[in-house]
Order: structure tokens, then sequence, then C-alpha cells
């Protein structure tokens, strides 16, 4: 459509009207109308005198900055993840903290006082001797029986009580 003639091959597709469609009409500007420049002129009133630095890093995206962008956005991100990792270490040990408290409320429950004292591993008392008494009166207690006898003694006794109980077996 260059001198205003059809092409030679679109001037063989017959046309057809339809009266349903109706095409657009083209719309008619004021005498008043002026157009735009393509760039446009420095603010007049001073706002944006400071002069953009220029952006010559530019991504695969396409996206250009200027490298003090980058580091500034860089530093932030960086501020951002720190934040974000102490927020979430003071979640964890607010966790552990509750996990502790948790489990030191079961132990007061179940054995009550035995945390708060000081002394935490139980020892027996050695008896003092008294005055009276010599180097053979200080026998092993452990050594002692129910009987307060001797443990010879004491063995014999258990082997009967076993008879007694179980019948006597005898060896062949």
């Amino acid at each position: 459509m260059d001198d205003g003639r059809a092409h030679p091959l679109l001037a063989q597709i017959p046309l057809t009207v339809s009266p349903f469609v109706s095409l657009p009409k083209a719309t008619t500007l004021p005498y008043t109308y002026k157009s735009l420049p393509s760039t446009l002129p420095p603010s007049s009133t001073g706002e944006g005198s400071e002069e953009e630095k220029p952006r010559y890093v530019i991504s695969q995206s396409g996206h250009a900055a200027h490298p003090d962008e980058i580091i500034a956005s860089c530093q932030a991100l960086q501020a951002h993840l720190k934040k974000m990792q102490k927020d979430a270490e003071a979640t964890l040990q607010k966790w552990q903290d509750d996990i502790k408290e948790r489990e030191l409320a079961e132990k007061r429950r179940v054995a009550p006082g035995w945390l708060d004292r000081e002394e935490k591993i139980l020892e027996p008392q050695r008896r003092q001797p008294s005055q009276g008494q010599g180097n053979s009166a200080q026998e092993n207690i452990m050594d002692m029986q129910d009987g307060g006898g001797p443990p010879e003694r004491s063995l014999t006794q258990e082997g009967e009580e076993l008879d007694r109980a179980f019948g006597g077996i005898q060896l062949k």
C-alpha cells in the first residue's frame, strides 16, 4: 500500500460488508492540540536538580543500576538477614527455655523439694563410735544381716528358707 494501491493478491479476495459490524470512527483533535516532546526539559522549580548517577551496570534481565545502588541494596539485604537470624535465634532460645521449664515442673511434680536443695547426691552418714566401745564393735553394717549375725550363718538360713518354700531337692 505504498502508492495507495492494494497488493495484487489482496485485491483478488472479495470483501463483504456486514450490517452488524461498525468500524470505529477516527477521533478529531482540537486545533489547539500540541504534541509533547519526547524528552522533558529539566525542572525549573529546583526539584530533582541532583544529578542521577549513570547506571552503567546492566544485568541480564535488562535492569540497570549504579554500583552505589547495588552496594546499598546488598547492605540492606544483609541487615534484613541478620535481623531475621537474630529473631530466629531468639525464638529458638525461648522454645528451649520453655521445654526446660516444662521438664523442671514435671520433675518438681514427681519429687517436690528435691531440686530446691543444694545436696543432690545422697550419701550414708557414718556412725561415730561411742567412747565405751572398742574397734571390735565397729563392724561394717553391710556385712550384718537382719538378725545381726555374721553372713555365713545367714546364708544357711536362706538355703533353709528356699527348701521350705520350694521343697527339698536332693542331689543324686
